[in-house]
C-alpha cells in the first residue's frame, strides 16, 4: 500500500514525518509478517489519534499500536527497528 494510499484509507491524514517512519519500518519487517502489521497498525493508529480527539494520526499513535499488537517472539526485533528509522519509542517501552 502506498503512502497516499493508506492516509486515503484511514480517513484521517497522517503527520508526514510519522507516516515516512512507519512507512521505512514497514519496509525492514520480513515479508512475511508485513503484511498483517501494516493492517493491525494502520487500523489502530487511527483509533489511536480518534481516542485522543485528534484529526490527525501522530508518531505517538503508531507506537501505541506497535507496543499494543506486537507479539513478544518480535518484540526485540521491533525494538530495533525502530532505532534504525528513528522513532522515539522509550516513553511506550514499559
Amino acid at each position: 500500500m502506498s503512502e497516499n494510499t493508506q492516509t486515503e484509507n484511514a480517513g484521517i491524514p497522517w503527520e508526514p514525518k510519522a507516516q515516512e517512519k512507519y512507512t521505512a519500518m514497514l519496509s525492514k519487517i520480513p515479508l512475511f509478517h508485513r503484511e498483517i502489521t501494516q493492517q493491525v497498525v494502520d487500523k489502530q493508529a487511527v483509533i489511536n489519534a480518534q481516542q485522543r480527539g485528534s484529526d490527525i494520526v501522530e508518531e505517538k499513535d503508531i507506537l501505541k499500536s506497535f507496543f499494543a499488537d506486537v507479539p513478544k517472539t518480535f518484540y526485540s526485533l521491533m525494538i530495533r527497528l525502530m532505532d534504525e528509522v528513528g522513532f522515539d519509542y522509550k516513553e511506550f517501552d514499559k
